[in-house]
């Protein structure tokens, strides 16, 4: 089974709070906001997936964030 087909209802890793939201190639602030904590579902060396504002899971750089 391939785990991100249900990563929105597995059980959180942990929490990071979103410490930024600029971005030089894509726009995130429109599905992020800083200050605001977010459930990590899943988390590789470089990215983080999280429910983002769209209330659907996303990938985003980890610079973004810190561990709340």
């Amino acid at each position: 089974m391939m785990i991100h087909h249900n990563w929105q209802d597995r059980p959180s890793l942990k929490t990071v709070t979103c410490i930024q939201d600029k971005a030089k190639k894509y726009i995130v602030n429109n599905v992020l906001t800083v200050g605001k904590t977010y459930e990590v579902k899943n988390e590789t060396e470089e990215f983080i997936f999280i429910i983002d504002n769209s209330g659907k899971v996303g990938g985003f750089y980890k610079y973004y964030f810190q561990v709340a």
